[in-house]
Parts: structure tokens; C-alpha cells; sequence
């Protein structure tokens, strides 16, 4: 057999032995891992240290270079998101609904973990260790691969949490890792006898290599085009707080701004304050207004490209339009369906976005920035869901779960 074939099948293997896996367990696993986080900073800090050398040797941007790099800060951050998973209720045996059959009959139903997950990701290696803690807490066995830039960060967390979970008694194959080397990822998207479900985190080329390729189910996650739309009426004050925040406190992530959509009226005078308030992003800018910009440094043309790229760096492109309907339907044709926002104080507009804004989140007078697992009271996502069946927006414990009836007789037959 292949090393994926042994991987998947023990993954299988392991995820009937998590049915049985106890509350209290589980909780304490995850208190032990959050700890051992805090006390091995060093050692993820020094494996980190590999792959931000290796990244800039490739001449990786410094926005994704900083979606890369782990912290004092940000290991403190994955260690209490941990510990906030250990603390939510228990998410499998809920009883969802019930009710008494016409015959006596009990009919319940009940949520339960999915089975196999597995998990396609690149670059930011906090997420191997927030994906783990959300299957241990839903007994989801689960299968990582993760990008080949975060590599040496990656299995060093991912040994960390599985050596924890082997002191406990956990089941080999509850969490594997593989490598980067391509062959395997083509034959593990092609197990769909042993995975139940798919999760690619990640742009568009991610996307499409899973669409062309995967046999198993698929919930889409991660490529974000966010949008926010300034309105005629918008507070300029609050406007301007509210996209420097969105594109420039962290350009490498999926929920950052990345296209402008401004209303003709207040357009020229928005731009020529954020030229200036943000120098170092460069702006590529509707060809109705271009002209009217040219002397600036930090400004170019922007092509019909730019307006349907994820650019996960310090580059905006603006779209210019004349009304509230223009800026919907232009937002709905181009726009990824993950995060949008209008800026406005016209309570009509405000509305009219919000309902017919086809993203898994929407927002008035705030950041994009904000849809986040950790921000939505998830304590972690396994993910930002763009799709709409089964799981949509931020992913936290419900979305690694399904549902099965149980049903309690005394003899009943249908007639």
C-alpha cells in the first residue's frame, strides 16, 4: 500500500475510536496542549525562524512573510485559542430536536462528529494548530497539508499536538501531516472511501487545483475579494479609519480589503486623502478617474485583472460607481462571497447592501477585518466558508459536525 492509503486508512481507523472520546477528555487534552504551546515558545519560535529564511531566500512578499512568522504574541494567541475550545460546551450528542412518533416511537436527532477531515492550507501555521483543537473537540479525526513555506512550523506543531494526545491514549491517526511533495496531495484529494470531507484554505489557484481534482466533498474556504462600498452619505472621518484599517493592519489575510468601490459624488476627494494616509499601498485605479491621479507615485491603471485579484498585499484597486444598485451588482459579479461593507449613513442603502449582498458576511460602518472564528466568539475557525450548503461564513465547532437521527422503539412496525 501507499503511504497514503496507511494514512487515511488509520485516520478511518482512529476516528471510530473519537466516538467514544469523553467531554472531560477532550477538554483536558486541550488545556495540556494550550500549556505545552506557552512552554515550548523557543522551539516553535526557532522552527518558524527556518521557514521565514527559506521564504525570503524565495523572495516571498513581506505581507505573506508576515502571515508566516510566529511570535511570542501570536503563539500566546493560538495557546488561548485553545483553551477558549476546551471551554465552549460540547458540540456532538446534542440533542438538536425530537419529537414522539404517531406509533410511540422517540425520534431524536443528534449532532455527531463527521468522520475524516482533511485539510489543504497555506502559509499561516497557526492554523494547523487551531484546525487540531476544533477536531479534537468534535472527535473528527484529521489529515493536514499544509503549504511547503511553513513547513518546519508546521510539523513541529503538528508533533507537539500529537505527542500530547498520545499521553492521553488518543488513537494513532487521530492528526497526521504530509509533506509538500505533490504526488501524495494529488492521490489524497482522491480518498473519498476514507475522508468525509475537504476543507481547501486557501486563493483561487487552490480552489480551482481542488474543483479539477477532488473526489471527496468540498467546502470552499478562504479566497477573499473583499469589497467595501464608500455610499454618497458615508461619515469621510469614519470612512477613512475604516479602510486603512481593512487593507493595511493585515494585507495577507483573507478578510483584508481589497477593492475600493467609491460613489461617483465623494470619489476624487476620498482618494486624494487616502494617497496620502496610505503611501505605502499602491492603488490601481478606475480608468474614469485615472487621469486625474496620474502625479502620484503609488498609482497606476488599473486592469480588468485587478479587479478580480486576491492580492494579500499593500495593493487596493478602486472601482468608481454611480449609485447604490451599480455598486450591488458590480459587488455581486465580482466579489469571492466572503466578506463585504458598506459605508453609510442612508438607512435605505444600508439595508438594500445588507440584503442583497450575496457574501457569507456582511457588514455597515465596520472593517471586513472583523470575520474572523476568533472575533465571531468561536475562539478559532477551521476556516472562512464561502459556500452556502452545510457551512457558511466563519467556521467554528458546528461546522466539523452532522446530525443522525436516533429513534426508540417497543416492538413498532409500519403497517
Amino acid at each position: 500500500m501507499s503511504k497514503i492509503i496507511d494514512m487515511v486508512s488509520l485516520a478511518k481507523s482512529a476516528s471510530k475510536e473519537l466516538l467514544s472520546l469523553s467531554e472531560s477528555k477532550k477538554n483536558e487534552i486541550l488545556r495540556a496542549v494550550s500549556n505545552e504551546l506557552l512552554l515550548k515558545k523557543e522551539l516553535i519560535k526557532e522552527a518558524n525562524k527556518k521557514d521565514i529564511k527559506n521564504a525570503r531566500e524565495s523572495s516571498l512578499s513581506e505581507a505573506l512573510i508576515d502571515r508566516l512568522t510566529l511570535n511570542n504574541e501570536r503563539i500566546e494567541s493560538m495557546a488561548d485559542s485553545v483553551l477558549q475550545i476546551a471551554n465552549q460546551k460540547n458540540p456532538i450528542g446534542k440533542i438538536l430536536d425530537g419529537f414522539k412518533h404517531q406509533s410511540g416511537m422517540q425520534i431524536t436527532q443528534v449532532s455527531v462528529p463527521l468522520g475524516v477531515v482533511a485539510m489543504i492550507y497555506e502559509s499561516r501555521p497557526n492554523v494547523t494548530i487551531d484546525s487540531a483543537a476544533i477536531a479534537l473537540k468534535t472527535q473528527n479525526a484529521l489529515i493536514l497539508r499544509g503549504s511547503s513555506n511553513a513547513i518546519n512550523s508546521n510539523l513541529c506543531l503538528c508533533e507537539l499536538f500529537r505527542d500530547i494526545g498520545k499521553k492521553f491514549g488518543l488513537a494513532d491517526g487521530f492528526l497526521q501531516i504530509i509533506g509538500s511533495d505533490k504526488s501524495e496531495l494529488d492521490e489524497l484529494v482522491k480518498q473519498d472511501k476514507f475522508i468525509d470531507v475537504l476543507i481547501p484554505r486557501g486563493g483561487a489557484k487552490l480552489k480551482d487545483y481542488i474543483k479539477n481534482n477532488s473526489t471527496i466533498p468540498v467546502i470552499q474556504t478562504g479566497e477573499g475579494i473583499c469589497h467595501i462600498y464608500v455610499d454618497k452619505s458615508a461619515d469621510i472621518d469614519d470612512a477613512l479609519k475604516i479602510i486603512k484599517n481593512a487593507k493595511t493592519q493585515r494585507p495577507s489575510t483573507c478578510n483584508s480589503l481589497e477593492c475600493l468601490v467609491l460613489h461617483e459624488s465623494i470619489a476624487e476627494k476620498i482618494l486624494l486623502i487616502l494617497l496620502n494616509l496610505l503611501e505605502n499601498v499602491e492603488f490601481r485605479i478606475d480608468e474614469k478617474i485615472f487621469e486625474n491621479f496620474q502625479g502620484f507615485d503609488n498609482v497606476k491603471k488599473a486592469t480588468r485583472e485587478d479587479f478580480s485579484t486576491e492580492f494579500l498585499d499593500f495593493i487596493l484597486s478602486v472601482k468608481v460607481v454611480k449609485d447604490i444598485d451599480e455598486a450591488i451588482l458590480y459587488i455581486n459579479q465580482n466579489s469571492t462571497h466572503h466578506s463585504e461593507s458598506i459605508l453609510s449613513k442612508d438607512y435605505n442603502n444600508i439595508n438594500k447592501f445588507l440584503n442583497l449582498i450575496d457574501s457569507a458576511v456582511v457588514y455597515a460602518n465596520a472593517s471586513t477585518r472583523f470575520s474572523d472564528g476568533g472575533e465571531f466568539g468561536f475562539g478559532s475557525e477551521i476556516g472562512i466558508s464561502t459556500q452556502k450548503m452545510h457551512t457558511r461564513g466563519p467556521m467554528g465547532l458546528e461546522a466539523l459536525t452532522s446530525k443522525k437521527y436516533v429513534v426508540y422503539g417497543s416492538g413498532q412496525i409500519r403497517e
